[in-house]
């Protein structure tokens, strides 16, 4: 408590708090109620942890190993991609290309 009588939590209670109230499910007046705390420091933990993410930095580009081999199952002019996860890709021709590369453009914006 400081000397306003305000009780002070570590960054880290905050983000134990915060991970909390998204699992949830909860309206921010609902969880504060319950947690104990005043709806506009909730808020503002919120915000403030909403910002930081905004303006964290862009992930690192990661790199890829592309094998070319010899055709199999799709035409000699196809492009497969295959991920860890058993996942495939074909693409044949230009517009699945196009649609290909709006998929993996939505697939890397986060959720």
């Amino acid at each position: 408590m400081d000397t306003r009588g305000r009780v002070r939590t570590s960054l880290e209670q905050r983000r134990l708090i915060l991970a909390e109230f998204e699992r949830s499910g909860l309206s921010a007046i609902q969880f504060a109620k319950r947690a104990g705390l005043k709806y506009s420091t909730l808020a503002a933990w919120v915000l403030r942890e909403r910002r930081s993410k905004a303006t964290s930095p862009a992930p690192a580009v990661r790199l890829l190993e592309a094998v070319v081999g010899p055709a199999q199952g799709g035409t000699a002019s196809s492009l497969l991609v295959q991920l860890p996860g058993g996942a495939r890709l074909e693409v044949n021709n230009t517009e699945q290309a196009a649609l290909a590369a709006e998929l993996v453009r939505s697939l890397a914006r986060p959720c």
